[in-house]
């Protein structure tokens, strides 16, 4: 599993005055591996210098050697590109984020284009991002940003913390199981659609059925594919499901089949039994209406 290494940082600089989710959360990833003092004031030369302290969305520098992460410098017409990404894309998981994360870019535009322009990318009102606005959003940004210092152990670094492992531990644990289902999982194909089988695997996942989903995203299959099939951590057969809720397949078909001992009544799902991949095609199969 890729992990995020820990850096040599002593601590973490980023700006006075009010605190914005891009800042925010660059320090939540950078606290994630470094248990180190978040410090809100103007960096001096000694800091920016320094490539043991990090320096975020303050100082006009992007330099990740020395660990400056600033955006405010860049031009105009750039991609949005916030202190966020500058911190994802130096711990090599920016990519990756962006393909899981699906708030990122949003945010990206916020910090960088404001919210009309962003609202008009969206192709949505500018009073629509004011409604998805949340009181945990509002009160973590208030309280960061209401102290100088934020050192282990008080309510906010420790929240910070978490948040920003729970992110990497997203991000990095995705990837493994994307890159897990890629190594063993099948396309079984059909006419007029495809499946993908994940058999059964030593030592079984958790939950079998996880990111099949995000996998046929990230490999272009979302056009063909119909139907996942992966093992039943509950029993010894499968479970089979309809990709992306798509209304020509209907598992309720097969609920007089023997060997299938659950069926949803809206179609979606099945558990069988079976455990060949003869019997599993033949049942998705008849699952399948035109």
């Amino acid at each position: 599993m890729f992990e995020v290494p820990p850096m040599p940082i002593t601590t973490i600089v980023t700006h006075p005055g009010g605190a914005h989710k891009d800042d925010f959360l660059a320090c939540c990833v950078l606290l994630a591996k470094n248990p180190i003092r978040i410090e809100r004031r103007d960096p001096t030369e000694d800091d920016l210098s320094s490539a043991e302290i990090a320096v975020v969305d303050i100082g006009h520098r992007h330099e990740p050697a020395k660990l400056n992460f600033d955006h405010h410098q860049f031009p105009r017409e750039q991609t949005p590109t916030c202190a966020l990404s500058l911190v994802l894309q130096h711990l090599r998981v920016y990519d990756d984020a962006k393909q899981f994360c699906d708030w990122l870019e949003t945010s990206e535009w916020l910090d960088c284009r404001g919210p009309g322009n962003t609202a008009e990318w969206l192709g949505t009102g500018r009073d629509i991002l004011a409604k998805l606005n949340s009181p945990i959003d509002v009160t973590l940004l208030r309280r960061f940003a209401a102290k100088e210092l934020h050192q282990p152990g008080e309510p906010i670094w420790e929240i910070m913390r978490m948040i920003g492992q729970d992110l990497i531990g997203f991000i990095t644990g995705l990837r493994e199981r994307i890159n897990y289902i890629a190594e063993h999982a099948e396309i079984w194909k059909f006419d007029g659609f495809s499946a993908l089988f994940m058999p059964r695997t030593e030592p079984l996942s958790e939950e079998p059925s996880a990111r099949m989903g995000r996998y046929i995203e990230q490999a272009g299959l979302g056009d063909e594919v119909l139907a996942t099939i992966y093992p039943d951590r509950r029993g010894e057969g499968y479970g089979m499901r309809r990709y992306n809720d798509d209304p020509r397949l209907n598992f309720t078909r097969i609920d007089e089949e023997p060997d299938v001992h659950f069926t949803h009544k809206q179609g979606f799902i099945a558990k069988t039994s079976a455990i060949t991949p003869e019997r599993l095609k033949s049942l998705v199969v008849q699952s399948f209406t035109v």
